[in-house]
């Protein structure tokens, strides 16, 4: 996860947006996302479909697949402030990363393959709230062709299928529907592009 600082401008003079995970208390997150979206920040929480049974009758309900967690798009002063506007300091904090002491920023790549793999329409796609050292070994691919076309991401054995895995490391990772080997092309890791 990148934690680099959200004050390094961008060419036009403009702080460089970045994605921070937030953490909202007392799943509020689909109220503080409205919020934010209100004051033009971009926010993205992932969604999943639950069952329920009513009256004995089974209604599909789209739910936080996380409880608790949202991403907002933005420069850290700029999310402060309407925090502090908005009266949403006592239900919304900043991840913070433990060794640099600063929010946890998300890097733009990851966020777009991680949002694009959860926005699919597949209802077997599955998230993971913690990814174990065994699942972080697998084959770092790039998707071909279909649906998750140009995801990066660890090929993953879940639920007896083939899949790749979007990691957002120290959060939760999402692992999309069975992909075939057809459709998968092998990519450089940074330590295999340093030997080279």
């Amino acid at each position: 996860m990148d934690t680099g600082t959200d004050t390094v401008p961008k060419p036009n003079g403009a702080p460089k947006l970045r994605w921070y995970p937030l953490r909202v208390t007392y799943s509020r997150e689909l109220k503080v996302k409205s919020v934010l979206e209100k004051d033009g920040v971009e926010c993205f929480i992932p969604m999943t479909v639950k069952t329920e049974t009513r009256h004995g009758e089974k209604i599909r309900k789209t739910v936080p697949a996380v409880n608790n967690l949202c991403f907002a798009r933005g420069n850290r002063k700029m999310l402060e402030s309407i925090f502090s506007d908005r009266g949403l300091k006592a239900c919304v904090s900043f991840i913070w990363e433990r060794t640099t002491r600063k929010p946890a920023i998300v890097p733009d790549k990851a966020m777009d393959d991680f949002i694009k793999v959860s926005e699919t329409r597949y209802e077997d796609i599955v998230y993971l709230l913690e990814v174990s050292s065994k699942l972080r070994a697998g084959q770092r691919v790039r998707v071909k062709s279909g649906p998750f076309e140009g995801v990066e991401g660890t090929v993953v054995r879940v639920k007896r299928s083939r899949r790749v895995m979007v990691e957002l490391p120290g959060m939760l990772a999402v692992a999309t529907s069975y992909i075939p080997d057809t459709d998968l092309e092998v990519i450089a890791t940074e330590k295999e592009k340093s030997l080279d």
